[in-house]
């Protein structure tokens, strides 16, 4: 057995794995784009734009488009990607991963682009605290002289 190939496997089922344990999946062979845009709350914009970057492919019966639980999973994969902070190009290389279509070192791009991200991520959170903690810092004083302006006029 090849073990490169049984980690980058599993590494990639951590990083596609859903935290809550929540599975929407319905057991159902195809979903139409309305269908997938209710359930994932994304538009019908966004599922089209998907579809011409070749990240899901839905077959076509005349205008309308039917997913495969396949592009339903690979569309799980896209917004958790987004939601992390990934680009389309680096979310393509972790489905190729998930999907068992990509070499060691796709593998090590993804685990060291997770801790960019990381890096990033917790950057932008230290920014977002700051900027939080002076928003509270401006509306206690502003309250403060609310407060003191009532008193003096009532």
């Amino acid at each position: 057995m090849d073990d490169s190939r049984e980690m980058e496997s599993s590494v990639a089922h951590v990083w596609a794995a859903e935290p809550s344990g929540d599975d929407h999946s319905t057991g159902k062979a195809a979903f139409t784009i309305g269908e997938l845009s209710r359930e994932f709350g994304v538009t019908l914009r966004a599922l089209r734009f998907y579809e011409n970057k070749g990240l899901i492919s839905p077959q076509r019966d005349g205008l309308s488009r039917l997913y495969s639980q396949g592009d339903r999973t690979r569309l799980a994969l896209i917004l958790k990607g987004k939601k992390l902070g990934f680009t389309l190009g680096e979310i393509r290389q972790m489905i190729a991963v998930e999907e068992g279509e990509a070499d060691t070192r796709t593998l090590a791009l993804s685990r060291e682009k997770c801790l960019e991200q990381i890096e990033l991520l917790q950057k932008q959170k230290a920014e977002l605290e700051e900027g939080l903690n002076e928003l509270f810092r401006i509306y206690s004083q502003l309250s403060g002289k609310i407060t003191d302006k009532d008193r003096r006029t009532g």
